[in-house]
């Protein structure tokens, strides 16, 4: 009986161990959102390029404006792609290239690249947008009161979501803003497995006040290899 009564006891206790050595070691606990945001941070500042698109919904008809792009950033500070702009009411494709703090454009009507201010065509420096201090990567250390969303499968990766609220001001400086003092809502999605930021859509006040406006930026391609070289003035 007392052999018996000693089996009893230890399969008990086997039984009210499971859940906890489940929790502990079996499996991995699920990550809040602050934690996720801050994953991608880390993964998105380590990768040495990445390559972007940029789609815009609600951009003004008058004005200049950065409406879009795609390209590829290099770090520490490089660019090369094509920025979609508005400028005297109609959407102009601009050949951008920027190296070392520096930004060349093919202007309309061009066959040669020019030395320009990028704030003139609506935009910063697209080659800074890797930098941790002052790039992508801070939109998701600056995100607040963050929640978990939804989870789904992208082209065969699963990404998860989640929603926060952004600073004007600090959005301001990355992108754009009309009232950096209105914070600007963001919907991000990351990929579970590698922690890579899939996409950030954020919507706010980006060329009105009044109106809000949504820009989508799309990343892939993270660590590829691209070669940037400054290009030839005429």
């Amino acid at each position: 009986m007392a052999l018996r009564r000693t089996i009893l006891a230890l399969l008990a206790l086997t039984v009210l161990a499971a859940p906890a050595l489940t929790a502990c070691g079996g499996g991995t606990p699920q990550e809040s959102a602050s934690q996720l945001l801050g994953r991608a941070k880390t993964t998105l500042d380590k990768a040495s390029t990445v390559h972007f698109v940029l789609g815009s919904s609600g951009a003004p008809t008058t004005g200049t404006a950065l409406a879009g792009g795609e390209g590829d950033i290099a770090r520490p500070s490089s660019f090369q792609g094509t920025l979609k702009v508005l400028a005297s009411g109609a959407t102009v494709d601009l050949k951008v290239i920027s190296v070392g703090g520096k930004v060349y454009a093919q202007l309309p009507f061009t066959t040669t690249y020019s030395v320009v201010d990028p704030a003139a065509f609506g935009f910063g420096d697209p080659g800074a947008l890797l930098d941790p201090n002052t790039g992508i990567s801070q939109l998701l250390k600056g995100a607040t009161s963050a929640e978990l969303g939804a989870e789904k499968r992208v082209g065969g990766e699963v990404v998860r979501e989640v929603s926060a609220q952004l600073p004007g001001d600090l959005v301001q400086k990355i992108l754009t803003s009309k009232d950096p003092s209105k914070p600007v809502r963001g919907q991000f999605s990351i990929a579970s497995d590698s922690g890579q930021l899939r996409r950030a859509e954020l919507t706010g006040p980006f060329f009105s006040a009044t109106n809000d406006a949504t820009f989508t930026l799309d990343l892939s391609k993270f660590g590829a290899h691209v070669s940037i070289a400054a290009p030839p003035t005429g």
